[in-house]
């Protein structure tokens, strides 16, 4: 598939991410990236490290659970071969890389490790 059908899986599992936290506050949520961080929702895909880094800003230690969030939808549709394995962090931009590598055929990675409580959230240190 083309990089054009990997970016719009991945605006796709971003927009059902921040869904979860309801439709108003997913509009917010991309105003403010746009008005704050100058990150418009199409340009997501080419810049994964700087909405990470705004996701971090906007909601602090949530922004994990949105990153797994992310990652989960993301996983699902490109049916990427990273395994995930259990630790402290998620890094978000780092599983998108590898996502992308695994989508177009690249199997040469590390796996993508995150934590997750029992009840399948991610843990959030306090």
């Amino acid at each position: 598939m083309p990089k054009r059908d990997f970016e719009s899986l991945l605006l796709e599992a971003v927009d059902e991410g921040l869904s979860s936290l309801g439709e108003s506050s997913k509009q917010a949520i991309y105003y403010h990236l746009e008005k704050s961080f100058n990150i418009k929702k199409q340009e997501i895909p080419t810049n994964v490290k700087v909405f990470a880094g705004a996701l971090g800003k906007i909601f602090g230690p949530g922004a994990d659970f949105i990153e797994t969030l992310i990652v989960t939808r993301l996983d699902e549709k490109v049916e990427a071969s990273v395994e995930w394995r259990l630790s402290k962090e998620l890094k978000l931009a780092e599983y998108v890389d590898k996502a992308r590598r695994s989508f177009f055929g690249d199997h040469k990675f590390e796996p993508v490790e995150i934590q997750v409580s029992q009840c399948g959230q991610p843990e959030m240190e306090s």
